[in-house]
């Protein structure tokens, strides 16, 4: 099938109040136009670098989420288009995504990572952390970001069993946030996973070889 016809597909496989991203890491701008001519607009990369020159060469209405693990450094060459940073791990990031918001004048749009995994190789912020951050005056001061809700990866495994209590823990702990922080945005799932994801609560999904095929390695 297309990249059109595996996106349509998709969406039929979702319900309409879940937001999907298409993940089009590694992947040509000429497939990313495919997607686009297709009706989709909001896209997911992992690198800044690759999804700073895709911004450059495609149509100005995509919108660009950030969803790879975010090394400060290059929070200013992205700062300027980016329309939501999913893996934003600490504090700190934070901080510099304000100061580089600030810079353009403008608020960028955040969720926080939140480390559900067992595996020692996902990134995320302990649960037991999200309040002293988000009640902490350096936190509240920071005037050029907005805390959407959450983000989570599940352990690459089999069993969904174990997927499904991980995502079941994120949506408690969004649960516990989401109204008193106005959060809109749950993001779990992928390409394997995104139908538990959602029977779990998510209402965004990253997807990525369901739409393009088996990405290249990068």
């Amino acid at each position: 099938m297309s990249i059109g016809e595996n996106l349509i597909k998709v969406k039929h496989n979702i319900p309409k109040n879940i937001s999907l991203v298409a993940v089009s890491k590694t992947k040509p701008t000429s497939d990313i136009i495919e997607a686009y001519n297709a009706g989709h607009r909001v896209f997911g990369e992992n690198k800044i670098q690759e999804m700073v020159g895709k911004y450059e060469e495609l149509p100005k209405d995509i919108q660009w989420h950030m969803i790879g693990h975010l090394q400060r450094n290059k929070v200013k060459y992205m700062a300027h288009f980016v329309d939501l940073i999913h893996g934003v791990d600490s504090l700190k990031t934070l901080k510099e995504i304000n100061k580089q918001a600030a810079r353009h004048r403008r608020t960028i749009a955040c969720l926080l990572q939140i480390k559900i995994a067992k595996e020692d190789t996902k990134f995320g912020i302990p649960a037991d952390q999200i309040a002293e951050i988000l009640e902490s005056d350096e936190f509240k001061s920071l005037e050029n970001i907005q805390i959407k809700g959450f983000m989570g990866m599940a352990s690459f495994t089999d069993d969904t069993s174990v997927v499904r209590s991980e995502f079941e823990f994120l949506k408690q702990q969004y649960d516990l946030f989401a109204a008193p922080y106005n959060f809109e945005t749950l993001s779990m799932g992928m390409s394997g996973d995104y139908p538990l994801a959602i029977n779990c609560g998510s209402n965004m999904v990253r997807v990525g070889s369901a739409i393009f095929g088996h990405r290249n390695n990068n």
